[in-house]
């Protein structure tokens, strides 16, 4: 039973219906011709979908493009100076800390300098004695010329004989002698002082240049013995310029040069680029510039792959890279700045004047249809292809098929089926 007022909708049309009032077999018709139009468009969009093939598209596009190497780098300072103690007894006194900022000639430590001071003073009296006698020996010495020189008279008047003359000759000269003697004392002594007063100044230990404290060896209190070993006191570095030593496989090496541009990131930053340049490549491998004592190095890691030691530079003026961080590092070997670019996927087969196949999908909607056209490219990263000439910028180049829905049902149900 229908209810008293009832709408009957058939396509865009509602058509009222009584329950009294006997529908004319037309509707009825027209109802059966409604139902099998929905079914037969609904079928012939399913089928249309299945035959159209869908395409995996990408853009023709302009961007900077960069054939790179990739290396693995280690941060070092520019430079490292173990500053060490030249003197034997204990630190009185430590001037810095880790993380200071050090002049060259700045004060870093003390030592007790009680024997080195006491040595100078020793070295000082024995040099003020041979000045005395120096002055003794000098009066010695004039004493023997006026003796000879009078014998030398009176031998000339005949008063006096061969012997005292020869006497007085031999006097003098030992008096030179002796003389010449305390001069050369004099001079040793003179060297002693020098050492001893360098030995006193090594209880004073200065900073040998410009840079920060990354490391405190050696604390207040402790006693160091320069006799023994090469005590060190702290270890100072210069860190506003930082050097990468990158390791650079063989198989990249000879495509490399010195001067050649190079950017890096950290593994804590793996998104922030730092701008350096390739300053120098090893000519020999890393594990061979080690002293292995005439033994065969091993090669590294142990795969036979060999690398050779890349160095490169950055400026670090708020010291925020840090020594022994691990860098990525990418080397330039050829860039192409906004060039026209396709993935390279799209390249197809390279014919005889080495242009590539790519195909374009032109139209749109079902008026859709893939060309092919030969295509000239520049540098290639085996990611991205620069295009010389072939294609515009906007186009779409075709990288591959997309599965159709009933593909991807069977490959579901397969699925489905090995679980």
């Amino acid at each position: 039973m229908l209810p008293p007022s009832a709408l009957f909708t058939i396509g865009r049309m509602t058509v009222p219906i009584k329950h009294r009032a006997r529908w004319p077999r037309w509707g009825w018709l027209l109802l059966a011709l409604g139902v099998l139009a929905v079914g037969g468009y609904v079928w012939w969009s399913a089928a249309s979908a299945d035959a159209a093939p869908a395409w995996l598209t990408a853009p023709v596009q302009r961007t900077d493009l960069e054939d790179t190497v990739l290396a693995t780098g280690t941060i070092r300072a520019a430079r490292m100076v173990n500053v060490g103690a030249q003197a034997t007894g204990q630190v009185k006194a430590l001037r810095v800390q880790v993380g200071d900022k050090v002049k060259a000639g700045q004060l870093i430590a003390e030592i007790d300098a009680t024997t080195q001071q006491n040595a100078l003073r020793d070295d000082l009296a024995a040099l003020a004695s041979l000045k005395a006698q120096r002055a003794s020996r000098q009066a010695a010495l004039t004493h023997a010329r006026l003796a000879l020189e009078r014998q030398q008279t009176m031998m000339a008047r005949d008063a006096t004989s061969k012997a005292e003359l020869q006497a007085a000759q031999n006097q003098l000269a030992a008096a030179e002698a002796d003389l010449k003697a305390n001069e050369m004392q004099l001079q040793q002594a003179g060297i002693k002082i020098e050492t001893s007063r360098a030995n006193l100044g090594y209880t004073r230990i200065v900073a040998p240049m410009d840079g920060t404290v990354v490391a405190v060896v050696t604390e207040q209190g402790q006693t160091v013995n320069s006799a023994m070993s090469s005590p060190t006191i702290v270890k100072l570095a210069k860190l506003d310029v930082v050097q990468i030593e990158a390791q650079i496989s063989e198989a990249d090496v000879t495509r490399l040069k010195p001067g050649m541009p190079a950017w890096f990131t950290l593994l804590g930053e793996p998104d922030k680029r730092y701008p350096t340049e390739l300053k120098s490549i090893d000519l020999i491998p890393a594990d061979q510039a080690k002293d292995t004592g005439g033994a065969v190095p091993a090669t590294t890691g142990g795969t036979g792959a060999v690398y050779y030691n890349g160095v490169l530079q950055a400026d670090n003026p708020d010291g925020h890279l840090r020594v022994s961080m691990t860098a990525q590092v990418h080397i330039v070997a050829a860039s192409a700045p906004q060039a026209l670019v396709v993935p390279a996927a799209a390249l197809g087969a390279q014919d005889a004047d080495g242009r590539y196949a790519v195909r374009v999908l032109v139209g749109e909607g079902r008026a859709e249809q893939v060309q092919t056209r030969a295509v000239r490219v520049g540098l290639n990263t085996r990611v991205q292809a620069q295009v010389l000439d072939g294609l515009q910028e906007g186009e779409r180049v075709v990288i591959g098929q997309a599965k159709t829905p009933a593909e991807r049902e069977a490959e579901g149900a397969a699925s489905g089926e090995g679980m």
